[in-house]
This record gives structure tokens, sequence and C-alpha cells, in this order.
């Protein structure tokens, strides 16, 4: 029986962290570890147990032989995710430096699933390699970015893309070429559970000093635009197409709309922040009200962009 990878189906955390019952592995094995400090929105539980493989081998193994009544999840640098406050049961792997590897060959860049957007787009511009300028704004890692086919400025992943590769829940290895996936509006194709480690991408060459032109001018633009001080998740909703989710929040009357410490950012009102102080469940109660209120306002219900892991207090 496949291990679940749907962490809403769960009701509650294991009695106990199954450390005992894990397989052997060079990574990093930790129980019980706080995962608020860990995400942009700086609230929610705990992990039962947190996984750091050393490689893509180690983790291959692990996956392979972790028994499967205890649930896994994947979680990247914590830019997109709210983790409800019960926490996430069973283990929550985490990838680090052993998938942060970066390569620029013939006009392609090969990057790690752990390295960081902002990253990957800095030294392809230092190389040359043009094409990847949107991505200085998206917080967050390349494996998450394909997942959700991230993009800004008409730009997404799926235009650069050219394969990934990663493993299933059940440890297998797999190679997607572009033309195997279907991508849409934030989101992939990618089988639900599948952990992408690398990828490849297609870019253009040009003068690095051009690029950190249109890099700066991007930082500029978002700056200006979103509340980037704040502890936030990014976009809250998806757009639903051809509309703007944050028109239509702000024709509901939800800009600036709190619930405690939780509030829709003044700035950008598709954003959710943490004023300081809130609660997993303070995010997850304002954001569901907004819903509530587009669509009593517009007849549209508004899809989640940030993903929502685990379970209630």
């Amino acid at each position: 029986m496949p291990c679940p990878n749907n962490l809403n189906q769960w009701v509650k955390p294991m009695d106990e962290p199954p450390l005992d019952r894990l397989p052997p592995t060079r990574g990093k094995l930790h129980k019980n570890v706080p995962l608020g400090p860990q995400i942009w929105l700086q609230a929610g539980g705990s992990a039962d147990v947190l996984f750091k493989p050393a490689d893509a081998e180690d983790l291959a193994h692990f996956l392979s032989h972790c028994p499967a009544d205890i649930p896994r999840t994947i979680l990247g640098v914590g830019s997109n995710v709210l983790i409800r406050d019960g926490g996430i049961p069973g283990v929550v792997i985490k990838l680090g430096k052993g998938f942060n590897n970066i390569e620029v060959s013939k006009g392609k860049i090969t990057l790690g699933g752990a390295v960081l957007d902002r990253n990957a787009t800095l030294f392809a511009a230092e190389q040359g390699l043009s094409g990847f300028e949107y991505l200085i704004g998206i917080p967050g890692t390349i494996g998450g970015a394909i997942k959700m086919n991230a993009g800004a400025y008409g730009q997404e992943v799926k235009d650069h893309l050219i394969s990934c590769k990663g493993l299933t829940p059940a440890g297998e290895a797999i190679t997607y070429l572009r033309e195997d996936l279907t991508f849409s509006h934030r989101t992939s194709s990618l089988p639900k559970g599948f952990i992408v480690t690398e990828a490849t991408f297609r870019g253009t060459p040009d003068h690095p000093d051009v690029i950190h032109g249109r890099l700066q001018e991007n930082m500029k633009k978002r700056a200006e635009s979103q509340p980037i001080q704040k502890g936030t998740g990014g976009s809250t909703f998806k757009n639903p197409l051809p509309k703007k989710a944050w028109e239509l929040i702000d024709a509901a009357g939800c800009r600036g709309l709190r619930v405690g410490q939780a509030q829709m950012s003044e700035k950008h009102c598709n954003f959710m922040i943490n004023q300081g102080a809130a609660t997993a469940t303070d995010l997850e109660t304002l954001g569901e009200r907004v819903r509530d209120k587009v669509k009593a306002h517009s007849g549209i219900t508004l899809e989640w962009e940030v993903e929502r892991l685990g379970v209630p207090a």
C-alpha cells in the first residue's frame, strides 16, 4: 500500500516520532522539530521527524525502505507554505547542500532541486546566461518552482525547462522531459509526492551587465508592489484567469482584513502577512474568510496558492 502524500487526510500526529522504525541514513534525522521558525509565515507546529538527506542516493534509499504507514512530505525553503498548528505527522524531508549543485554549459544551466531561485538567477547572470531574470523576485527553490510552474513578468518555468529528474515516493528515479509534462497557471502535472532533485534549463547568451540591469529593474518593481519586508507566504491565491485575485479581493473589501495578528496586506491585498504573533489557525481562518467574501461578492471561488500542510491544533 503506497504511503499517503496528502497530509490533509491525516487527523492527528503519530503517537511517537518513528525514529526506531526508519531506515539507516547518511543524512540527519531529528525528532519534534518546530517548523514555524523555518517558514516565511513564521507560524505553525512541529515535524514528528525532520530528515535532511545527504544526497539523492541517500534519499532514494530512505524512500524505498521507509515503512509504508509512515507519511512523508517534502518541504522546501518554506516560502509558500502554511503549516497548521498541530504540525506535520510522520517524516518531513528537507533537501540541503547535497542538492545545491549548479553548472552552466553550452547555453544550459543545471540546478539541484534545493537551489534558491534567486541564487540560480544570479549565477546565470554572472555566466552571461539570460532568461531567468523573472525568478529573482520569486522566493523558493528550483524544485518548488517547477512543481508550481512559478512565474512573473510574463514568463514561467515551463518556458525554459528542458528536463527534470527526481524520485517517486517509493524511491524510484525518473527523468521527465519538458514535453512529458503539462503546465498551467501555478501548477504542473508532476506526480503527487515526486521530489525534484535536479533540473536543466535553456538560456540565452547575453552580457552580464545587461542581465544585471534587468535584475535590478525587477527587484525594484517587486519592492514597490509587494510587502517584502513582512512575514508572508507570497501570493495567497491563484489568479482565476483572466481575472486577477488581488482585484477580486480588493473589490470584496478585504484589503487590510485581519484575524488576530494575521492580515491581508494593505500594499498588495493578495499577500497574507503575519504581523508578529499570528498562529497558523489565524492565517488559515483569514484566508477562508477572504474566500467567502470574494465568493459572495463575485461568485468566484479563489483557489489557494499557498500550500497548507499538517493538521489543526
